[in-house]
């Protein structure tokens, strides 16, 4: 049994539509097939596991590879990793492409269920229209990789590009805790507000561009529901205060941690 765990541990994974069949044959096309192909160079007698938008995923042994499509076929079901004890949702002002990329990447990496990027007062990045679409498929791409590369169920949810006042709209109609970073706090740090508070199932984070929140900004997401705290005295990056944030809370409350 150990051996069949790590086996299907290292198989490549692929996400796919829904499989509706647990066996038979699957035919495998668009971007994925592209990969296994034209990428990864697969042959016939491989072993792969699909993961599909449920959630299951399959061991698959391909059949036949062409230029357009793989054909597998499915031989069973493979369980599904332990879903996180929280489901964390990031606000973040759009940053400029390189760090938002790696934003992206690793808070995905680290299990931020949806990612929600948003334009503030000093948001250097101007997007609208289908530049902001297709910045929001960009980042859609860069969640499905880091998904595999860190053996997710799920990839974490790009949202459409809101502006802020869209999104804490949104945002304060959900139940949850509700934390924004901002340099400027002097008396809540995120650690004592986690270990005063009983876990929560959800949170909700926000985090600013490079320049920061305005204190106008602050106090209209305070309005919403969300409690501005600090990482402490050092000024960090944005990019490192939203993966430190997302370290925290899964260290905290989440799946940072050994399990038996």
């Amino acid at each position: 049994d150990t051996l069949a765990h790590f086996r299907h541990f290292f198989m490549r994974r692929f996400f796919v539509d829904d499989i509706l069949e647990p066996q038979g044959s699957f035919a495998i096309t668009g971007d994925e097939a592209k990969h296994i192909t034209r990428v990864l160079r697969m042959r016939p007698g491989e072993r792969i596991a699909l993961l599909d938008r449920g959630g299951a995923r399959h061991q698959a042994l391909i059949k036949e590879v062409s230029r357009h499509h793989v054909l597998v076929d499915l031989e069973k079901l493979l369980p599904a990793p332990a879903p996180s004890p929280i489901h964390i949702t990031l606000g973040q002002a759009v940053l400029k492409s390189n760090r938002m990329d790696f934003l992206v990447e690793k808070t995905s990496e680290l299990g931020v269920d949806r990612l929600l990027p948003f334009l503030s007062e000093r948001t250097v990045v101007k997007a609208d229209g289908e530049n902001a679409r297709a910045k929001v498929n960009h980042w859609q791409d860069i969640a499905r990789s880091a998904a595999k590369q860190s053996d997710r169920a799920l990839p974490a949810q790009i949202g459409p590009l809101h502006s802020l006042d869209e999104m804490l709209a949104i945002l304060s109609k959900e139940t949850a805790l509700k934390i924004l970073l901002w340099e400027q706090e002097g008396i809540r740090s995120l650690r004592d507000v986690l270990r005063s508070s009983a876990p929560s199932p959800r949170v909700l984070a926000l985090v600013g561009p490079e320049g920061g929140f305005t204190e106008k900004e602050v106090e209209k997401a305070g309005k919403a529901g969300f409690v501005s705290v600090s990482l402490g005295g050092r000024i960090l990056r944005a990019e490192t205060a939203a993966i430190s944030l997302v370290t925290i809370l899964q260290y905290e409350w989440g799946d940072l941690s050994i399990r038996y």
